[in-house]
């Protein structure tokens, strides 16, 4: 792995910089929370300045169905109520503005029924022709408000980094809304890609479970990885703690995309989306994703061996399930259902190899994906090929702790909040 390194800009005045060419409203350390009190997001403290960062701006913003208040209305229609707020365009994501589209697709090009605003898609677009959209859309600021769940291979955070080229390119201010990490920002977990196996789930090195906010994100990819960086200013949240799950904040929960209900759904998927790589079912199709996993022909031998591994804070049941689409539709297959009783020592990167290690060890059938995704979502192929030859659930681990630990040394100087 390498990284640059470019050194943190001084905070100075209203606007403080956070990292090379980027700035963050009120740059001192956020304070903590009180116990008893909610997160304020980016945007609430946006609006309550009366949305003096976007005066005399044509605005444009990059969001889905998480972009909501706390008493749950969009922040486009927000703002696009507000004769303070110039808002011109709205840009969506994978799965789409309104969220209508299942894993890899996109609603495209319309005008949205409830405001009139055009609404342009951003899926699978980057560079030039992301900057043409940009552009076409007459905006001078791109604000940036989704919420994000911690994975390197979700794709969000690549969109939030493709914009910031784009934008970069087409010579637009843009500006990151903060959401929390609803699950913690304590540590920086699994391996961090390797370039040479770069896609849409993950275009930079970074770890496969980050632990950042999305506005730590943003100054993470100005400072290290952006050849051109973008004229980025990030607004932070109050009241959020590192340590702080999603339940925590007083915040509503909005599923991000189709198959990520509820916070729990988080939790888990830094792990256990690594079995969209195999010949298993990750749940998809079922009310519990990334928490039921299975295919024809596993039985109770795949739960016992899971157990037997004592991974902290988690259990697995011997589970049956029927997906109603995707993987198996239809057919009842059998695997286990993760059951997380201890939350502060689950780790679930290291249950996530636990599970492929022992469901390779006990299900003749066991396959990766012809495709070999499994080394797009883990960042290189060492992860399959120690688990192919027999390598245990440490041996895996241990292999990619250098590069862990080089990336939390950088990691730790974009940190907003502690």
């Amino acid at each position: 792995m390498s990284l640059s390194r470019r050194s943190l800009l001084a905070a100075g005045g209203a606007l403080g910089a956070v990292a090379a060419g980027s700035t963050a409203v009120n740059a001192a350390p956020a304070p903590a929370a009180s116990g008893h009190g909610r997160v304020r997001t980016g945007f609430e403290r946006l609006a309550a300045d009366g949305y003096a960062l976007l005066a005399g701006e044509r605005v444009g913003v990059v969001t889905n169905p998480t972009g909501v208040t706390p008493d749950a209305r969009h922040i486009v229609d927000v703002m696009h109520a507000d004769e303070r707020v110039d808002l011109v365009a709205v840009f969506g994501p994978e799965h789409g503005f309104r969220g209508t589209a299942q894993a890899g697709g996109s609603e495209g090009r319309y005008d949205d029924p409830a405001t009139g605003l055009p609404v342009y898609d951003t899926y699978l677009k980057s560079g030039q022709p992301l900057a043409d959209v940009f552009t076409a859309s007459g905006v001078d600021t791109v604000v940036f408000d989704i919420q994000d769940v911690g994975a390197r291979f979700y794709t969000y955070i690549w969109t939030l980094y493709d914009c910031m080229a784009a934008a970069a390119l087409a010579g637009k201010r843009f500006v990151v809304l903060d959401r929390p990490n609803p699950v913690t920002g304590r540590a920086a977990l699994g391996p961090v890609l390797d370039r040479a196996f770069a896609t849409f789930v993950g275009r930079e090195p970074i770890a496969q479970a980050h632990g950042m906010t999305v506005a730590e994100l943003a100054g993470l990819f100005n400072g290290e990885f952006l050849t051109v960086p973008a004229a980025l200013e990030t607004v932070r949240m109050t009241g959020w703690r590192r340590t702080e799950f999603f339940d925590a904040t007083g915040l509503p929960w909005v599923p991000p995309s189709p198959n990520m209900p509820t916070p729990e759904t988080a939790l888990v998927y830094s792990g256990t989306c690594l079995f969209e790589g195999t010949n298993l079912s990750e749940g998809r199709g079922t009310t519990r994703p990334f928490e039921l996993l299975g295919a024809e022909g596993v039985d109770r031998r795949w739960a016992e061996a899971a157990n037997a591994l004592g991974l902290p804070g988690v259990r697995f049941r011997e589970a049956y399930f029927a997906p109603t689409f995707s993987k198996f539709q239809g057919r009842t297959v059998g695997g286990v259902q993760l059951h997380v009783h201890d939350r502060e020592a689950f780790d679930p990167v290291r249950t996530g190899i636990g599970l492929l290690v022992t469901a390779r060890g006990s299900w003749s059938g066991f396959a990766w994906r012809a495709d070999h995704w499994i080394d797009r979502l883990t960042g290189s192929a060492r992860v399959r090929t120690l688990i192919d030859a027999g390598a245990g659930v440490d041996e895996v681990v241990g292999a990619w702790e250098a590069d862990l630990k080089a990336f939390r040394t950088v990691r730790e100087e974009y940190l907003l909040y502690r």
